[in-house]
């Protein structure tokens, strides 16, 4: 998926025979980023939480002492973030070089487009799909999950329309697909920041979705109303990080423990506000990928096994939580449980189920919009 993220967060890297470092590193945050929402969501559906383990004053034990351990992973919907910096650097690209060589160069907008809708809707359709037939098998055990929200045939078009936290909510248990909304949307107006960048340039294009952001924030967030332009910084950052890559800007000393300063500003802000929060380390990632992409990458088999992952990672995205659903369903009837063993286990289900449903359903995807992009070559 070196094309867009998912997502979201998602979207996508075309197909290629080799991969340079910097592929390799994007896929394994993508990897991670996965993971991390992933894992996150699944102790939500199977275990009780830290507060009310800890009240419980548990026995030290193998249980406890993991559960412990997986403390970190309540700051999990950081990402989120992560894919929308990726998403923005990975899809201005490959525009970021004919730009610098020719700033007259045009967009294809519909062209894109086309590639983008191919890309993304047979892994959305596919994705409701499974999301309907999993949670249909899930309201036969009560009590029925709180997960569950309707999956009508209202929330069906919402969901298609990619309107949901505008129109509607998202589709039944699958939560995820908030941020795949959002995602579209970047797309939907990705020719209008390009010709923002042609008259401002893509410093001053930084400024005014920034300002655009804050706005933004100010007049949707507190009616909980989810648009593209409350997170359109994020992904800016990530278009700015293309472009200033490819014009050869280095970066600055010590920009690892500035993105580290504000990534922990953000966990310490999230208990208050999660929104801020999510801005922190949108940030945060944006300032160590800018330093980390000028640095030659030690691969290694963890970064090998996170990679792989990255190649899927958009697959895990949009059918983890329906299949936590369903397994917590099946085998607690959805009561949260004490010992936190389940959530490994649910979690490695899950990252199986999105390789076959990658294979399927996602690689085939990716197969037509690379074919269309070979076509207009």
């Amino acid at each position: 998926m070196s094309d867009s993220s998912v997502f979201a967060v998602s979207a996508a890297r075309e197909s290629s025979a080799v991969l340079d470092d910097k592929d390799v590193a994007i896929n394994a945050w993508r990897g991670i980023a996965a993971l991390l929402v992933a894992y996150f969501h699944c102790r939500q559906v199977t275990w009780i939480g830290m507060q009310q383990f800890h009240r419980m004053s548990p026995a030290f034990d193998a249980n406890t002492v993991f559960s412990y351990l997986t403390f970190p992973i309540a700051w999990g919907s950081a990402g989120v973030p992560i894919f929308f910096v990726i998403s923005g650097y990975c899809i201005h690209r490959a525009m970021a070089r004919k730009l610098i060589a020719d700033p007259s160069t045009p967009l294809d907008s519909a062209h894109f487009l086309l590639r983008r809708f191919t890309r993304i809707y047979p892994v959305l359709i596919a994705a409701l799909l499974l999301t309907l037939a999993l949670d249909s098998l899930s309201e036969t055990f009560m009590p029925v999950s709180r997960k569950i929200n309707p999956f009508d045939l209202h929330a069906l078009i919402v969901n298609l329309l990619s309107l949901q936290g505008i129109a509607g909510k998202t589709f039944g248990s699958n939560g995820a697909l908030w941020t795949l909304s959002i995602e579209v949307q970047f797309y939907l107006v990705y020719p209008l920041l390009i010709a923002m960048r042609r008259r401002l340039g893509m410093r001053g294009v930084l400024v005014v979705v920034g300002l655009v952001n804050i706005a933004s924030a100010l007049l949707f967030e507190p009616h909980r109303i989810v648009v593209f332009t409350s997170y359109w910084f994020a992904w800016t950052t990530g278009a700015w990080i293309a472009e200033s890559k490819t014009a050869g800007v280095r970066a600055l000393p010590r920009m690892g423990l500035i993105a580290a300063a504000i990534a922990l500003a953000g966990c310490a802000a999230f208990s208050i506000a999660q929104y801020a929060a999510f801005q922190l380390w949108a940030i945060a990632f944006a300032v160590y990928l800018f330093a980390a992409l000028g640095k030659p990458m030690r691969e290694s088999f963890a970064v090998r096994g996170l990679s792989w992952i990255g190649e899927f990672s958009f697959s895990l995205y949009v059918v983890h939580l329906p299949v936590f659903v369903l397994l917590g369903s099946v085998f607690f009837r959805s009561a949260l449980q004490t010992h936190i063993w389940a959530s490994f286990a649910f979690t490695a289900v899950a990252v199986a189920v999105a390789f076959a449903f990658y294979l399927l359903v996602e690689r085939p995807a990716m197969m037509w919009s690379a074919s269309l992009k070979r076509s207009q070559r």
